[in-house]
């Protein structure tokens, strides 16, 4: 059985794909749980009207996607939790294959193979990886599908747009920090599943068709450039000890520097300025919130070192073949990996 939670904010001309989509697949031991986020479009009259079975949660205003799933799972009670984006459309098979790898597989959490809604031939996420500068990356995006990503295997992560979890992991992991209100909340899961030892597995066989972005409008936009600036040093004062914080410091300068010079190519200096002002007033809460997630079971800093450059490596060389394929250098990457990815 499989609780299927799907948030949603005025994403009404979305949901008929999505939800055709569950209701055609090859496996049917399945449960809705829409939770919509405060619409102000027909999302809820629609559902209610052309989807009574789907078990609706109407909040009354949009609290954030973390908040949102939180509810849905808590919801529920199936030993399987799968979270689903609005925009997105499951092959037939796809609940079938995430359930079978669950069952052959001891992994905690698993990553299906999103591709792109209107280019079906490219990735947009074949599992995490983890820039240790703060930020997470979707392993294959914008790349061809292929050999490389038709391989189940271990990963960092999981994208929490199509991703299957068992209950008990998350239960262990504990749920979605609301803080994040959207962006990055996935990462920041990642990583305290990473801490604690839990592994995720990428199954290429499970294939999710994404539209991307389709709620807040495109892919960068003041709110989304705000959010990601403040949620990616939430990401460092909810995972980072003090020596690691330390350890990767000029890694961290690196990152935050070059995503000034994208914010500056956007020309979005404001947003990013109100998510510095933003993640100042809210660095002591997470450090809290770091401090009170210690536990013994915890994997010691060694492992965590070497998992997260792994999760760096994988994805910089993501990035690369990205940027080959389109004609561009990588020479700076290169020179990054040189100096801070090998052991």
């Amino acid at each position: 059985m499989i609780d299927i939670v799907i948030p949603n904010y005025n994403g009404v001309a979305l949901l008929e794909v999505c939800l055709s989509s569950i209701y055609a697949q090859s496996y049917k031991n399945w449960r809705i749980i829409l939770v919509d986020n405060g619409s102000t479009d027909d999302s809820v009259s629609y559902l209610r009207q052309h989807y009574p079975e789907v078990r609706l949660l109407a909040l009354p205003e949009n609290t954030g996607f973390s908040a949102a799933v939180n509810q849905g799972i808590e919801a529920g009670d199936a030993p399987l939790v799968l979270l689903l984006n609005n925009d997105t459309e499951l092959a037939v098979d796809c609940l079938q294959q995430l359930v079978d790898a669950a069952v052959h597989w001891p992994a905690d959490f698993f990553a299906a193979k999103m591709l792109n809604y209107h280019q079906r031939h490219l990735l947009d996420g074949a599992g995490e990886g983890y820039l240790r500068g703060g930020a997470g990356y979707r392993l294959g995006t914008m790349e061809a599908d292929g050999d490389r990503y038709n391989l189940s295997r271990q990963v960092f992560g999981a994208c929490g747009g199509a991703a299957l979890y068992r209950r008990q992991t998350l239960v262990n992991v504990g749920l979605f920090d609301p803080d994040f209100f959207a962006y990055l909340e996935d990462v920041d899961w990642n990583l305290r599943a990473a801490r604690l030892g839990k592994v995720c597995h990428y199954v290429a066989e499970a294939r999710i068709y994404h539209i991307g972005s389709a709620t807040t409008g495109s892919k960068f936009n003041a709110f989304t450039i705000r959010l990601s600036t403040r949620n990616s040093f939430f990401v460092l004062a909810r995972n980072y000890s003090a020596r690691l914080l330390w350890r990767y410091s000029i890694i961290i300068l690196i990152y935050q520097f070059f995503w000034l010079l994208f914010v500056l190519k956007k020309k979005q200096l404001g947003p990013y300025c109100q998510g510095l002002a933003e993640a100042a007033t809210g660095w002591l809460s997470m450090r809290r919130k770091y401090r009170q997630g210690l536990g013994t079971t915890e994997i010691g800093p060694g492992l965590l070192r070497k998992t997260l450059r792994q999760a760096e490596d994988e994805a910089i060389c993501s990035i690369m073949r990205r940027r080959s394929a389109a004609g561009k250098g990588n020479w700076l990457l290169q020179a990054y990996q040189r100096l801070f990815l090998r052991p």
